[in-house]
């Protein structure tokens, strides 16, 4: 029996061994993968909704076109808020442009008055950090028009995936039974659903926590008399799925531009105060209300795998690797044999029935 069991337990080097191709499968098949899991997981949280249509009259393919409908009208609305606040920006940018002059100025008198550093010298220390930084504009061009034809053909194919994966899911559920027979086609279903169900209340509870956070960031940053709270209070709100460095990233830009609009330390300190208030009551308050199971995934394990998403799949992998392993963490919370992977993920391994049934 104990031979039996070492047998089963895979070496430190097979369990690395696995690590490494399934990294470098991910990598190089990131065209493949990207879209695809976008399509996955917009299909788990579109299922719900599909199924209450289905019972409500409509046939299957309308209201898997219906739901699909309601995520682009909302996708489509938050970015057309954007591209409004962004524009209105960059109508502001030539006054802005000067104040970040005289600011800069003023840093400049200050350093030469202080370190006696020539105002020569210095711009020969910013020309040369410009350019080991490697920036440069048809390169920069060039990467946008770039990144730009990816997210159109993205923005193609996602529907298109999330369509045939709803249409088909009867097949694909059948296809995992078949790929773990041993495991028994009620326990594989009672897993199935509860992530699914898992997951789409934690995304509404997630969309929840953006709007409100936003809404007190941008209320905050106008009763602050800051320049386009919404643009700057809802990025700072999307930007928490990061933990800890989100937020920090998004105070930047608006710390800068209240210190160069007035010339003063306590409006940065403001925004500083409000992003501090808003993030307390969203650990302590407005996250336990809104997000009924929270996904209790260790903070160390988070940090490394947005860390690996960003070098595997770059922004995508940002966005996709933490549901992911939310969702994973849920299986290995039901799954007698992956009840290790659940406690080093963060909770504690749930009891789960040696049958599964």
């Amino acid at each position: 029996m104990k031979l039996r069991a070492q047998q089963q337990s895979p070496s430190f080097l097979t369990i690395l061994q696995y690590i490494v191709l399934g990294s470098a499968v991910l990598y190089f098949g990131k065209p493949l993968f990207v879209p695809l899991s976008f399509a996955l997981l917009i299909s788990c949280i579109l299922y719900p909704v599909c199924i209450w249509l289905e019972k409500h009259g409509f046939k299957q393919m309308t209201a898997i076109i219906l739901s699909l409908l309601l995520v682009l009208i909302l996708v489509t609305a938050i970015v057309l808020l954007f591209v409004q606040q962004l524009i209105s920006f960059s109508n502001e940018w030539s006054a802005l442009q000067e104040k970040l002059i005289q600011t800069y100025d003023s840093f400049s008198l200050w350093i030469t008055r202080e370190f006696e550093v020539s105002r020569e010298k210095q711009l020969e220390w910013l020309r040369n950090a410009i350019s080991q930084s490697g920036f440069n504009a048809v390169s920069f061009i060039q990467k946008t028009l770039s990144t730009g034809a990816v997210s159109l053909v993205l923005f193609i194919l996602i529907p298109v995936y999330v369509v045939l994966i709803l249409y088909h899911r009867d097949r694909w559920v059948e296809v995992i039974f078949r790929m773990f027979p041993n495991h028994g086609k009620t326990r594989i279903r009672a897993i199935l659903h509860l992530s699914i169900k898992s997951y789409y209340n934690f995304i509404k509870g997630m969309l929840l926590v953006y709007l409100i956070v936003g809404l007190l960031n941008s209320l905050g940053l106008y009763l602050l008399s800051v320049p386009h709270p919404v643009l700057f209070g809802f990025t700072a709100s999307i930007l928490t799925f990061i933990p800890y460095v989100g937020i920090i990233i998004a105070s930047l830009l608006p710390i800068t531009i209240s210190w160069v609009t007035y010339n003063s330390i306590w409006y940065p300190l403001g925004v500083i105060a409000i992003f501090t208030f808003v993030q307390y009551l969203e650990a302590n308050v407005i996250f336990p209300l809104a997000v009924s199971s929270r996904l209790k995934i260790n903070t160390l394990v988070t940090l490394a795998s947005i860390i690996a998403g960003g070098i595997l799949w770059g922004v995508a992998g940002l966005i996709l690797f933490i549901p992911f392993l939310g969702i994973f963490k849920m299986i290995a919370d039901r799954t007698p044999g992956l009840q290790t992977w659940a406690l080093f993920l963060g909770g504690e391994a749930s009891e789960v029935k040696p049958n599964g049934e």
